[in-house]
């Protein structure tokens, strides 16, 4: 889905998306608790129905209700299991280990870019510690045998999924104890799995990371309200309203931002994004992806294995191609506010990956599409 934008800036009340990274986790939370729960959840998209599907099965029940999901927990864990990644990074990442701590001879199915996407040094890890992963085939990974208790090492530098997934493993053998060597990338990540697994909690806050888009065009003149952000937040992103307009970014920890405050520098003065290396391993090279943006709106940028510049040269205008990156779509919608001209985006339906409504929130507010 093609969709062209014409300048325009936008107005107007929006109730903020589910948050993907909290859906998740409260999901897999509830999948392997003691008791059934009704989780209050808006819309959400194609990553966490990834996730629901792989807990259903793994053996628990997840249903839609009005008011979001009802889930019955894994009571019977079945001998072996096909688990429909799609796309999901998460879903792949933090499945991995609660396969291999239930002992399911499970097979994961990856889609689009996933098969490229890093599991070193979880998959090793795994292997030393009961399991036996291969790859069948280059869209698919089989996982058999069973963790086994003790204490697993883990470079915290390349995910902090693998951390996540290996915290949920716990929930199901507790004497899995994790230790992170050397410094650990995307660190709010982590608290907010500890914190929802030491709570559990029954509402899906909204999503900081898909806010950050509309956030951002209120620094290139827009009137937008978001409401549904809790100010008591741990998701990470929540920095957003601190790393607008800012000129040297750090990449670390907020990953997911780098498009929208890309946008945001390229009318604002320009900034210097450190630590960009892990933005090559997203749903597209999303580093790449941000450059070859910013170059067909008529931007300037240059880069280096692990820095980002951006510098403040207004952007125009032109065709963009997602890359089947939901986060380089919406944030050339967001430049399409503040350009002189009209912004052609290719693809526009990744989208569904996380923010299904979004080009519907868009015209909402008099996007002109």
């Amino acid at each position: 889905m093609d969709i062209t934008i014409y300048p325009g800036r936008l107005s107007g009340t929006i109730n903020a998306p589910a948050s993907k990274s909290c859906a998740h986790r409260i999901l897999i939370c509830a999948a392997l608790g003691d008791s059934p729960r009704e989780i209050l959840c808006g819309e959400v998209g194609l990553d966490v129905q990834a996730t629901i599907a792989c807990l259903n099965a793994l053996g628990a029940t997840i249903t839609k209700t009005n008011t979001g999901f009802h889930v019955e927990p894994v009571s019977q864990v079945p001998t072996k299991a096909l688990l429909p990644c799609g796309e999901s990074g998460s879903t792949l990442r933090f499945l991995l280990p609660i396969a291999g701590a239930l002992g399911v001879d499970a097979t994961f199915l990856m889609d689009g870019r996933l098969p490229q996407r890093p599991l070193s040094p979880l998959w090793e890890e795994m292997e030393r510690m009961g399991c036996h992963l291969s790859r069948p085939t280059e869209q698919t990974i089989l996982c058999t045998g069973k963790l086994l208790p003790g204490n697993y090492r883990l470079d915290g530098g390349v995910s902090s999924q693998f951390i996540s997934g290996l915290l949920f493993a716990g929930m199901i053998q507790p004497d899995i104890i994790v230790e992170i060597l050397g410094d650990l990338q995307s660190a709010p990540y982590v608290e907010l799995t500890r914190q929802i697994i030491a709570l559990t909690p029954l509402q899906v806050e909204g999503d900081w990371s898909n806010a950050a888009f509309f956030l951002g065009a209120n620094t290139l003149g827009s009137r937008i309200q978001v409401t549904g952000l809790s100010p008591a937040s741990v998701q990470g992103d929540k920095a957003v309203t601190e790393l607008l307009g800012r000129t040297t970014v750090s990449a670390r920890d907020v990953p997911d931002l780098i498009p929208i405050l890309a946008v945001v520098a390229a009318f604002r003065g320009g900034c210097v994004f450190t630590d960009t290396a892990r933005l090559r391993l997203k749903e597209s090279d999303r580093a790449e992806a941000i450059g070859s943006m910013l170059t067909a709106l008529g931007g300037k940028w240059d880069a280096s294995h692990d820095t980002l510049t951006v510098h403040p040269v207004p952007l125009t205008g032109g065709v963009v191609d997602a890359r089947n990156d939901h986060r380089i779509a919406m944030a050339a919608a967001i430049a399409a506010t503040a350009c002189t001209g009209p912004v052609t985006i290719l693809g526009g339906q990744c989208v569904q990956k996380s923010y299904p409504s979004f080009w519907d929130d868009f015209k909402a507010l008099g996007g002109k599409l």
